[in-house]
């Protein structure tokens, strides 16, 4: 073509084109696109280098979890190997607050079977923390099956382990319970909490926003059970106690009561109960009457129940024989400005009938023979003044002063149980000295198979004089003929003490208790009885204290097998017989 076709551009007469751009611009703009990619570069290194463990961290926190992977707590069971406590699955429910639609009309219904007011489940909602809520801990299965029926967004269902107590209030101040954390709180529960634990095991996971898990990022560890406990108690003893022991306290309107039950050859427990107790699967509204074991927990003035103890303490220092005879008329004695006085002027009782018949001025004249040290140490041979090795939490020690303070008059008191302060638990076991033939035995709450070895108190003979003694005290004229058992022989004491009220005594309010044994001739069993405030009428221990004592007895022999000592069935006298206090 010829030039003369071609069409001639002049872009330099643009306008545009014709201005001129500076340099340092184009420089800058490369410039900076350079110092972006250095900046992304270091940004890059030091997340990726410098500081990945931080980044790594943030990581895990945001979606790792550790999940715990509970142990099994292990079982408490009788010496017969029946349940007494045991943990069954319990679904617990959870909740991302911020994922649940609070307009949702099903959470009413929520409301309505977890048994709690809208607005509580609305504030557990309305939680700071946007990912993590407790609904409810431990739901039973059917009910956990409703709830997940609902489908409500946001709300989720976790396993764990839930305590159950088959026994009930019968054994409840003996098992305890747990909380919702599976650790213990009162009783065994409490006392080998570490032991029944076992281990819980864990799982490294990484979740996503709702709560599921993506995958494993660490092995499993997995967790140990708790082995199970066997107890000495036998639940059947246990029940029967605990129901003779209600039934007293009711009938004889009585604020509280304890009993507790002892093998003579082993030094097992076989029953501890209290009343008023409590259901260790329902703890609503628990009080703190209900809660006290009071078999350990409370201590109180002995009364007569002591008054052996002076017998054999006497025998053994040659100062009596069980025929030897004190004059106890005119059924007073004075003692540093003080009378001391029987229930009834006796005259001449022999040791033997003193103790039968609870005389206070007989016990007082055998007691000032002694030397106040003399007495100190048989009441602390007994374990008085000291506290029981038993796990129980909360076993007090009682009190026993120093016999140097002793004054006249607190020495005689001391001799019929005023002036110290026991336990039920510790006179059950100081009982065991009789039982025993003299010796004290160690008590323990695990089952045991070999036979216990004891601390020698009294000499063999002289404690077989006194456990004549004891069993005179339960036949026709002595304090307790109503502690007597069909088919068995039985030996004990009464005790009937009046409530320190302030500095002095209550004069309408008592403590009844009867402690004794049986058979006779080769004790199996020490049955200690404690009726608190009975308020019916009656509140000698003959009358409130040794009847539960009588058909404990019955029933526990049987259970455990003994034979019958007696042929015929015992006369049960009828009419009242006052006790010295």
């Amino acid at each position: 073509m010829s030039p003369r076709g071609s069409r001639s551009i002049n872009y330099s007469a643009s306008p545009l084109l014709a201005s001129k751009t500076p340099v340092w611009r184009s420089k800058f703009i490369v410039a900076a696109l350079a110092l972006a990619f250095v900046g992304l570069g270091a940004r890059a290194a030091y997340v990726q280098v410098f500081g990945n463990d931080f980044f790594q961290r943030q990581g895990e926190v945001r979606f790792a979890r550790t999940l715990e992977l509970p142990a099994n707590r292990g079982r408490v069971l009788d010496r017969n190997g029946l349940i007494l406590a045991t943990s069954v699955v319990a679904q617990s429910l959870w909740a991302i607050p911020e994922d649940v639609d609070k307009a949702d009309p099903k959470l009413k219904t929520l409301a309505k079977l977890l048994g709690q007011p809208f607005s509580e489940l609305k504030k557990k909602l309305a939680n700071e923390d946007k990912t993590f809520v407790w609904v409810q801990r431990q739901v039973d299965e059917p009910l956990a099956k409703e709830i997940a029926a609902l489908g409500i967004k946001g709300i989720y269902q976790t396993r764990e382990y839930k305590r159950q107590y088959p026994e009930g209030e019968a054994a409840a101040h003996v098992v305890g319970f747990t909380n919702v954390e599976d650790r213990g709180q009162e009783g065994v529960e409490l006392a080998f909490n570490k032991q029944l634990s076992g281990r819980n095991g864990s799982r490294r996971v990484i979740k996503d926003r709702l709560g599921r898990v993506v995958e494993d990022v660490r092995d499993v560890v997995p967790p140990v059970d708790g082995p199970d406990l066997q107890l000495s108690i036998d639940s059947k003893v246990q029940y029967f106690a605990y129901q003779k022991l209600r039934d007293a306290v009711l009938a004889h309107k009585a604020k509280a009561g304890s009993v507790v039950v002892l093998d003579t050859q082993t030094g097992e427990i076989l029953a501890l109960a209290n009343y008023p107790s409590y259901d260790p699967n329902r703890r609503a509204r628990l009080s703190g009457e209900q809660l006290r074991n009071r078999v350990l927990t409370d201590s109180f003035e002995p009364g007569s129940t002591m008054k052996p103890f002076i017998a054999g303490l006497a025998l053994d220092k040659g100062l009596v024989r069980p025929e030897t005879q004190i004059q106890t008329a005119p059924g007073r004695i004075m003692i540093g400005g003080s009378s001391i006085g029987d229930a009834h002027p006796h005259g001449i009782l022999t040791v033997n009938e003193i103790i039968q018949k609870s005389s206070n001025v007989g016990t007082v004249k055998m007691a000032m023979q002694m030397h106040p040290r003399e007495m100190w140490e048989i009441f602390a041979q007994a374990g008085f003044g000291q506290k029981p090795h038993v796990p129980f939490p909360g076993a007090v020690s009682g009190r026993l002063r120093p016999y140097k303070t002793w004054r006249p008059i607190e020495q005689a008191t001391m001799s019929y149980g005023y002036g110290l302060s026991v336990s039920l638990f510790q006179l059950a076991q100081a009982y065991t000295i009789f039982a025993r033939d003299g010796e004290l035995i160690p008590v323990t709450l695990l089952k045991a198979e070999t036979p216990a070895t004891g601390v020698r108190v009294f000499s063999e003979k002289n404690t077989v004089a006194v456990r004549k003694m004891l069993e005179m005290a339960t036949g026709p004229g002595g304090t307790a003929p109503q502690a007597q058992t069909m088919g068995y022989s039985v030996g004990g004491k009464t005790g009937t003490a009046h409530k320190q009220e302030g500095k002095g005594y209550a004069a309408k309010k008592y403590r009844s208790f009867f402690v004794g044994l049986a058979p006779v001739e080769a004790p199996r069993i020490v049955v200690a009885v404690m009726v608190d405030e009975p308020s019916n009428g009656q509140y000698f221990g003959g009358l409130v204290a040794a009847p539960v004592f009588s058909e404990t007895v019955q029933q526990t022999l049987r259970i455990l097998g003994v034979q019958p000592d007696m042929n015929v069935k015992p006369q049960i006298v009828t009419e009242i017989v006052e006790e010295s206090f």
